[in-house]
C-alpha cells in the first residue's frame, strides 16, 4: 500500500511537471480582433470617466474592463488618451458629395463616424429629374458623380456600392419633395399632390429613412403652410421618426419661427428637432435667450423638441437667401428671368439691400465661399464689399451680378453671430452639437472654394476651445453633446455610446491638446489630438493619419 501511494505521487509530481513545460502550454485562442488598452473612457452618457479597455470583435464592442494582451489578435496602447464613441453629426449636408469624398476626410479627422444628412429641407433622395433635377444632375457631373438614384432605397445602394469611410444616415428633403411633384411654386397643394407628397414620406420611411427635414428660409420651404408640413410629419411620428427644422426665420421673427416647430411636434408628437439654433443680426441677438426659454417650456409641457448648434459667430449658406421668396419662385430660370428684367431687378435690389442689412448687417460680412465659374474664382475668399470696390458697382450690385452669372450656385460665409450667444446656445441642456458642415478634402471642387471652417473642425473646437479652454461644461458632458444625445435624438439605436454590443465607432483623443487648426482664411486644416478613429470596427484615422479604410454604412432606421 505504501508503494502505490509513493507511486501514485511521483506520477503526480510528473504530470505537474509536464503541464509546466513550456511545450505543453495550452494555446488561449484571442477573443477579440482588437484591444484598446490603458485608456480613459468617456461612455457618451454624460458619466464620469473610467479607465480600462476595451474588446472589439467585428464591427461590434464585446469586452470592456480589464482584458490580457493575450486575448487580443491587435493590442493598441492608449494610455494617456480618452476615448469616446465616435461623434455624431446631427446636421451635415453630405448629401451626394459623398461620393466625391468618399474618405470623408474633413469629417473622420475631426472624430465624425457618423453623418445625418437630408437637412434644411433638401435631399439627394427621392430625386425626379425635372428642371431644378436636371440643374443638380449637372452639377454632380461636375463633382464627378453620376446621378443614378431615385429613392432613398437605390441612394444607400449606391453609397454602400462606392463604400465610404463614414456612416450615413438620412433624412427626406420636405422641400425635395414638395418640387418634386410640382416644382418650387407659391400655392396650396391640391389633394392629389398632397397626396403624391405623403406616398414619398411614406415609402422614404420604409426604405430606412430616419425623418423629414424642412428649409422653411428657403425655397420652397417659403411657400409651405404648417398644416402642409402637419401632415408629413404625422406620418414620420407613426414611424417613430424625427422631423428636423431649418426654421422660417432666424433673424425678426425667430421666436415665432421657433413656435411653429414646437407646435409641429405638439400637433403630430413626433420627436422635433430645431437645426442650428441661433439669432442671426445683431438687431435680433437679444432673442436669442427667449428662444432657449421656448423650447425649455415645451419640453416640460411634454413636447420632446431639442436643438443643435455650431460653434462659430458666423453662418454659411445660399447668396440667393437674400432674394425674395417670390423673386426665386418657379426655379432658378425664372429667377434668372426676373433679375435681367429691370422693373422686377429694382425691387429684388431694395429687398436685397435690406436683408443684408439686418443680418449679418454689413457687406464686409459677407465672403464668397464658393463659386462654379471660372471666371468668378477670383473672388473667393473675398467679402462683397472689396468686390463691388475691384468691380467699380455697389455692393448690392455685386451680389445681383454674381447670383446671376453663377446661376444662383454661389455661397457665402455670413459673420451675424454674437459671441456670447454661442456660449449660450452651446452650453444649454437641450442643445446639441452639429456642424452644419459636410465631407471634403483640400482637393477638386472643395479645395478651390473657401468653406466655413465648421467642415473641418467643429468637434475638435468644442472639445478644446469651449470645453477645455473656456470651461462652459466638463468633458463628459462635451461627449453626451456629441454622441448619445444625437443617437437617441436620430433613432440610431446601435451607436452613440461605449457598451457591449453595440458597433464600434470609436474616437481616442488627447484631451489635453486636441483643438481645432481650420479658420475662415484657411478652412482646409485637420485638428490636431485625434490619434485614432475606428468606424465599424475598423481603423479610419490611425495615428492622426487617414488609413483609406472604407467600413462605413448607409444607416436605415431599425
Amino acid at each position: 500500500m505504501l508503494k502505490s501511494r509513493r507511486a501514485f505521487i511521483k506520477s503526480s509530481a510528473l504530470a505537474a511537471g509536464a503541464l509546466a513545460l513550456p511545450a505543453f502550454r495550452l494555446h488561449v485562442r484571442p477573443s477579440f480582433d482588437i484591444v484598446l488598452q490603458g485608456g480613459t473612457f468617456l461612455d457618451g452618457t454624460g458619466g464620469p470617466a473610467w479607465k480600462g479597455d476595451i474588446g472589439i470583435q467585428g464591427e461590434v464592442i464585446t469586452g470592456l474592463g480589464s482584458i490580457s494582451s493575450e486575448q487580443a489578435k491587435r493590442v493598441v496602447d492608449i494610455s494617456g488618451f480618452h476615448v469616446a464613441p465616435g461623434f455624431i453629426d446631427i446636421h451635415s449636408h453630405s448629401d451626394g458629395n459623398i461620393l466625391a469624398y468618399s474618405t470623408a476626410d474633413s469629417r473622420v479627422r475631426q472624430g465624425v463616424t457618423t453623418e445625418l444628412t437630408g437637412n434644411c429641407g433638401s435631399s439627394a433622395a427621392p430625386f425626379v429629374e425635372n428642371e431644378e433635377g436636371r440643374r443638380r444632375k449637372e452639377r454632380y457631373k461636375e463633382e464627378g458623380i453620376e446621378l443614378d438614384w431615385n429613392s432613398v432605397s437605390s441612394y444607400c445602394s449606391r453609397l454602400e456600392r462606392d463604400r465610404l469611410s463614414i456612416n450615413q444616415a438620412l433624412l427626406i428633403g420636405q422641400g425635395t419633395l414638395r418640387s418634386n411633384v410640382v416644382g418650387n411654386v407659391d400655392r396650396e397643394l391640391n389633394q392629389d399632390e398632397l397626396r403624391a407628397v405623403l406616398a414619398s414620406v411614406e415609402a422614404g420611411m420604409d426604405e430606412g429613412a430616419f425623418g423629414v427635414s424642412t428649409g422653411l428660409e428657403y425655397i420652397p420651404g417659403q411657400f409651405t403652410k404648417t398644416d402642409e408640413i402637419v401632415e408629413l410629419v404625422r406620418i414620420v411620428a407613426r414611424y417613430g421618426g424625427l422631423y428636423a427644422s431649418h426654421i422660417r426665420d432666424e433673424e425678426a421673427m425667430l421666436l415665432e419661427a421657433v413656435a411653429e416647430a414646437i407646435e409641429i411636434g405638439r400637433r403630430t408628437g413626433a420627436r422635433v428637432e430645431i437645426s442650428h439654433l441661433k439669432a442671426a443680426g445683431r438687431p435680433y441677438w437679444k432673442k436669442q435667450r427667449a428662444a432657449l426659454d421656448l423650447i425649455e417650456s415645451a419640453r416640460e409641457g411634454g413636447v420632446n423638441v431639442l436643438a443643435d448648434a455650431y460653434p462659430y459667430t458666423a453662418f454659411s449658406t445660399s447668396l440667393t437667401v437674400f432674394l425674395p421668396g417670390w423673386a426665386l419662385e418657379g426655379g432658378t430660370s425664372a429667377m434668372l428671368k426676373r433679375l435681367a428684367d429691370k422693373q422686377q431687378r429694382t425691387t429684388i435690389r431694395r429687398e436685397a439691400d435690406r436683408k443684408v442689412s439686418e443680418s449679418p448687417g454689413a457687406y464686409d460680412l459677407v465672403a464668397i465661399s464658393r463659386v462654379s465659374t471660372a471666371k468668378n474664382q477670383s473672388v473667393v475668399g473675398k467679402h462683397l464689399h472689396a468686390i463691388a470696390a475691384e468691380w467699380k458697382v455697389e455692393p448690392v450690385d455685386a451680389l445681383l451680378r454674381l447670383i446671376q452669372e453663377e446661376e444662383g450656385a454661389v455661397g457665402f460665409v455670413g459673420h451675424g453671430i454674437s459671441a456670447e450667444n454661442v456660449d449660450m446656445v452651446l452650453s444649454h441642456p437641450l442643445v446639441m452639437v452639429g456642424s452644419d458642415g459636410s465631407s471634403m478634402s483640400p482637393v477638386g471642387r472643395a479645395g478651390q472654394s473657401r468653406p466655413h471652417p465648421r467642415s473641418y473642425g467643429a468637434f475638435p473646437r468644442v472639445l478644446g476651445h469651449y470645453c477645455r479652454e473656456r470651461k462652459l461644461f466638463d468633458l463628459p458632458t462635451a461627449i453626451k453633446k456629441m454622441t448619445s444625445m444625437p443617437a437617441d435624438q436620430i433613432g440610431i439605436r446601435d451607436r452613440g455610446r461605449i457598451a457591449r454590443n453595440l458597433k464600434a465607432d470609436l474616437v481616442v483623443f488627447d484631451a489635453a491638446t486636441i483643438r481645432d487648426e481650420a479658420t475662415f482664411d484657411d478652412p482646409h486644416r485637420y485638428p490636431v489630438g485625434i490619434h485614432h478613429v475606428l468606424v465599424n470596427g475598423q481603423f479610419v484615422v490611425e495615428n492622426g493619419s487617414h488609413t483609406g479604410a472604407k467600413p462605413g454604412r448607409a444607416l436605415r432606421r431599425m
